[in-house]
């Protein structure tokens, strides 16, 4: 059985677990949740950097990084979320570099509005917000041609959504970005999404 270290509220290992029902593997992994603000070492033993999500294989390979144990996953169901070759495969790599880089820019965001008052920089987080808001513009033109269907790009795109309503609901997202909204809406009933809202 794979072993995934995980937080409930990472949005990236909320890609990995959406990943993992969307092809049929939850039942094959053992989630072992952790703290990574406070690595212990059977984290740091599989990732150095004390970051989740972490996965160790069946084999005893150990693999970090969202996108990197997405593809593995998707490899081992026979490339259902990740075309193996052509295009398509660099267009839904794209897509998901983009929706990774919202939820990167939005966790700093994040993570700066949580230190105290006077420690703030009000320049990082306009910094941060305006490359989340340039990204859901970028998903806007890009949801107008999308069908209900997943793959490794929209599941991204679905959990950095998710994350702004998580974490930045005042921020509204949904008034200035109506096709993007319209999809998501479809895309939140999946069971993928419902068993792996954030926790915490």
């Amino acid at each position: 059985m794979m072993k995934l270290f995980y937080s409930p509220t990472s949005p990236f290992v909320r890609k990995v677990l959406m990943t993992a029902i969307e092809l049929g593997l939850a039942g094959n992994i053992e989630r072992i949740q952790v703290n990574p603000w406070e690595p212990v070492a059977t984290l740091t033993e599989v990732n150095p950097l004390g970051k989740v999500p972490a996965l160790v294989t069946e084999s005893g390979m150990m693999l970090y990084d969202s996108p990197v144990i997405c593809e593995y996953l998707d490899s081992q169901a026979g490339c259902l979320l990740l075309p193996a070759s052509g295009e398509e495969r660099w267009q839904v790599l794209r897509l998901q570099a983009l929706a990774d880089g919202i939820l990167d820019a939005a966790v700093l965001w994040r993570m700066e509005s949580m230190r105290p008052e006077g420690e703030r920089s009000s320049h990082w987080m306009n910094f941060q917000r305006d490359a989340v808001m340039r990204g859901l513009a970028e998903l806007e033109r890009e949801a107008a041609r999308w069908d209900h269907s997943l793959n490794l790009g929209r599941i991204a795109a679905a959990c950095a959504l998710g994350y702004l309503d998580f974490r930045f609901a005042s921020e509204a997202w949904r008034n200035s970005h109506p096709v993007l909204a319209r999809w998501y809406e479809t895309v939140a009933t999946r069971a993928s999404m419902q068993l792996t809202l954030p926790q915490g």
